[in-house]
C-alpha cells in the first residue's frame, strides 16, 4: 500500500501502467510521442492529457478532449497513467495537464514552486471530493445507528461474509487504491476484515447485486461517482479530519479530508497562454456533470468519446463559457 505524506489520495489508477516505476512510465510516454513546449504552438498544438484510473476523471478528460479537438481545433492526446508517473510525465514535459488532482501536496512539493518548479496549481476543476465508509440507507433505516462508527463497532456482525471469516466485512477496491481505512479499523478496534473486490468496477457490481437483493454491506467509496445516482447510500460519520490525525497509517484517528479537486498544468504549458490553456484554465463544472457522463460510460456501455458528444450537445449552457474568445 502505497501513502502520499500529504492528505491521502483516494487511489492509484489501475490502468495499463499499473505497477511501472514513474521512469518507466514516463520513459513510454516519450516513445509514444509525448508532448514538449515546442509542440504546442498555433494551429499545430497538441495537448497530452493524464487520464488516471477512475471512470470520473475518463469522463472529465473525455469532454475535455472532444472540446478541444472541435471548439478549438487542438489536437488532443490522452495518455492512461497512475497518479504519480502523471506528475513525472508534466515535470519531464511529456504531458501537460491533470485534471483531477487529489491532494498530493507531497507532489507538489516535490514539482512545484519549492521543489523543481515545473507544475501549477490550475485551480479547482469544481469537483468536491468525498472519501469514506459508506453504507445502504435501508440499512440506516432500521438501524439508524449505522450512520456512525459507533453503530458500525457495535454490528460488525452484521456484515460478516465468507470472504471475512468471523469478522465483518469491510468492502475495498482495487487493493493499489491508497486508503486510511485499515488504520481506522484499527483505532477504532473494529472487528472488520478489508476485503478486495479487485477493481473500481468490481465492487460498483457487488454493491448494485447486494443493494438489490437488500442485503449488508459496509464499504470505502467516494464521490464524485455515478453510482449515487443510482444507490442511496449514506456517509458513515467518523470524527473530523484534522492535520495530523492521519500521520501514522496504522492509527488512524479520524475520516477523510473533503477535497476541492483541483488541475495542475506543466508550467511552460500555462506561460504560452495557448487557447488549449485558457479552455482548459476556464473548465470548471459541478459533480452532477461528471457523474452523468461517467454513468454513460461505465452502466450504459458507451464510449467515452460518445458520451462526451453527448453530453456536449445537451449542455451548451454550462461548456460555451469555457471558449476562449479566440478559439
Amino acid at each position: 500500500m502505497r501513502r502520499t505524506t500529504s492528505p491521502i489520495s483516494p487511489r492509484t489508477a489501475s490502468f495499463a501502467l499499473k505497477g511501472v516505476a514513474a521512469a518507466s512510465a514516463v520513459a513510454m510516454l516519450s516513445a509514444c510521442g509525448g508532448a514538449t513546449s515546442g509542440d504546442v504552438s498555433g494551429s499545430d498544438e497538441t495537448v497530452n492529457i493524464a487520464v488516471n484510473g477512475w471512470v470520473g476523471y475518463e469522463a472529465s478528460a473525455a469532454v475535455l478532449a472532444h472540446l478541444l479537438e472541435e471548439e478549438a481545433g487542438v489536437k488532443v492526446e490522452q495518455k492512461k497513467l497512475d497518479e504519480q508517473p502523471s506528475w513525472q510525465g508534466l515535470n519531464d514535459g511529456d504531458l501537460d495537464v491533470i485534471v483531477e488532482n487529489w491532494g498530493h501536496e507531497d507532489l507538489m512539493e516535490q514539482y512545484g514552486p519549492d521543489g523543481n518548479d515545473t507544475v501549477v496549481d490550475g485551480g479547482p476543476n469544481g469537483n468536491i471530493g468525498t472519501l469514506g465508509w459508506y453504507v445502504p440507507e435501508y440499512l440506516v433505516d432500521d438501524k439508524p445507528e449505522l450512520a456512525t462508527w459507533e453503530g458500525i463497532k457495535d454490528n460488525t456482525d452484521l456484515f460478516q461474509t465468507p470472504e471475512s471469516g468471523d469478522k465483518g466485512e469491510f468492502l475495498a477496491a482495487d487493493p493499489a487504491f491508497v486508503t486510511q481505512d485499515q488504520g481506522m479499523i484499527n483505532h477504532f478496534e473494529m472487528d472488520l476484515e478489508i476485503v478486495h473486490a479487485g477493481s473500481e468496477a468490481a465492487q460498483i457490481t457487488e454493491m448494485q447485486e447486494r443493494y438489490e437483493e437488500e442485503e449488508p454491506f459496509l464499504a470505502y467509496f467516494y464521490d464524485p461517482q455515478w453510482l449515487h445516482n443510482e444507490l442511496d447510500l449514506v456517509h458513515v460519520e467518523f470524527p473530523e479530519y484534522e492535520d495530523g490525525c492521519a500521520e501514522d497509517e496504522d492509527d488512524v484517528s479520524c475520516g477523510y479530508p473533503e477535497y476541492d479537486l483541483n488541475k495542475i498544468f506543466r508550467k511552460d504549458f500555462a506561460e504560452e497562454g495557448s487557447v488549449a490553456y485558457q479552455l482548459l484554465d476556464n473548465w470548471k463544472w459541478t459533480n452532477e456533470d461528471q457523474n452523468a457522463v461517467a454513468k454513460m460510460i461505465a452502466d450504459e456501455g458507451m464510449d467515452p468519446e460518445e458520451a462526451a458528444e453527448k453530453w456536449v450537445t445537451d449542455n451548451g449552457d454550462v461548456w460555451k463559457e469555457w471558449i476562449p474568445a479566440d478559439a
